[in-house]
């Protein structure tokens, strides 16, 4: 089993404006937040021990207090950008986009979708 650092973004690996969207996260945060594609085996493996059947409709951020979806996520993503130091970045070449995904589905479920996972004791990794 693979330990990663908290923080992690989790996101839709098959979707072309999500991949885009981890991609800009990645060039803000310089490589150091690790980012990590919901259908790669880390993600499954994230999805499994952490969140919940929907997890895939929205993008996480996962640090040491919790696991913030979509909406809820925005503001400890940006923490994340600006204080994390020791993340692996992002592997570009492990999307599998399709052309199928919707901008305005996407747009509306960021809106729409939010979710907080609190963990009993502050967390260091996965």
């Amino acid at each position: 089993m693979y330990v990663m650092n908290l923080p992690i973004m989790l996101y839709d690996d098959t979707c072309k404006l999500c991949h885009r969207f981890a991609r800009t996260v990645d060039a803000l945060a310089s490589g150091r937040l690790t980012i990590v594609g919901h259908y790669t085996p880390e993600g499954k493996r994230i999805r499994e021990e952490i969140l919940d059947d929907a997890a895939t409709e929205m993008f996480w951020v996962i640090d040491k207090r919790g696991a913030y979806g979509g909406r809820a996520a925005i503001l400890p993503l940006i923490r994340s950008i600006l204080t994390t130091k020791g993340g692996l970045g992002m592997s570009h070449d492990d999307a599998k986009c399709s052309d199928a995904c919707s901008i305005f589905l996407r747009s509306y479920s960021l809106i729409t979708h939010s979710k907080h996972i609190s963990f009993d004791a502050p967390r260091r990794n996965i």
